[in-house]
């Protein structure tokens, strides 16, 4: 059997290992030696209480400047919506006046050529609570040729280039209720709704659209199917809403 090799004397290995901090003073000791061994003892127990205290404050001080609430991520930006390009803002100012406001533009009606749906809308107030967009006006210009042409107005009546559209009121309108959408198939399509007080919810809207076959907007029955023909004149209109 190998014999371990230590490079410690002979008499250290006859006791038992014990730290050197807790060995007690040989017998042999003065009593000075003692004395001074146990205050040497004490003052290294106490340091090394205190080495403690001191690192776990650190250690509490360290920790409660840290936040452990998970930072909440930044919301993100929302989408800012498209210019409307300056020439077309320009374009229904001149129709409209300066409170002019572009609800769409671009090949609204499917020909082709860029559209402009501008109006005077109505701000929401106390006494204005009426659902939807309200407007005084509304027009659609087309571009041809470089030149903005006005092809349909809403004021007191509806309008085009033929006459005024059927079932559209007899009275003069102060104001409509204007719903609008953009159909992939058919276009543009517009419902104006009378407003008169506090905007009665039987009057049924007025639906207009482009007719590809007439080459102009034009009012639609009640099943917005089918085209109506437009009248030259208020005396000839022979449909009112009811």
């Amino acid at each position: 059997m190998n014999k371990v090799m230590s490079n410690f004397c002979a008499s250290a290995h006859d006791e038992v290992s014990v730290p050197s901090w807790q060995r007690e003073p040989r017998a042999s000791a003065s009593v000075g030696e003692q004395a001074a061994w146990r205050v040497t003892t004490w003052r290294s127990a106490a340091s090394l209480r205190a080495l403690a205290l001191a690192s776990g404050a650190a250690c509490g001080l360290w920790i409660s400047g840290c936040d452990s609430t998970p930072t909440k991520p930044a919301e993100a930006a929302k989408p800012t919506e498209p210019a409307i390009p300056e020439e077309m803002q320009d374009a229904a100012r001149a129709i409209l006046g300066r409170e002019a406001h572009v609800l769409a533009y671009g090949d609204l009606a499917r020909t082709g050529k860029p559209e402009i749906l501008a109006a005077n809308v109505v701000p929401k107030t106390p006494q204005n609570q009426i659902p939807g967009t309200v407007v005084t006006r509304a027009v659609v210009l087309e571009k041809n040729e470089g030149k903005w042409t006005e092809i349909l107005r809403a004021d007191e009546h509806l309008k085009n280039a033929g006459g005024y559209l059927a079932l559209s009121p007899r009275d003069s309108i102060g104001g409509w209720r204007l719903q609008w959408e953009q159909n992939e198939e058919k276009g543009l399509q517009l419902y104006f709704t009378p407003v008169k007080g506090n905007s009665d919810p039987h009057v049924l809207p007025v639906g207009v659209r482009w007719n590809p076959d007439k080459k102009r907007y034009q009012s639609m029955d009640r099943s917005y199917e089918h085209f109506l023909m437009e009248s030259p004149s208020l005396v000839e209109m022979r449909s009112t809403i009811r």
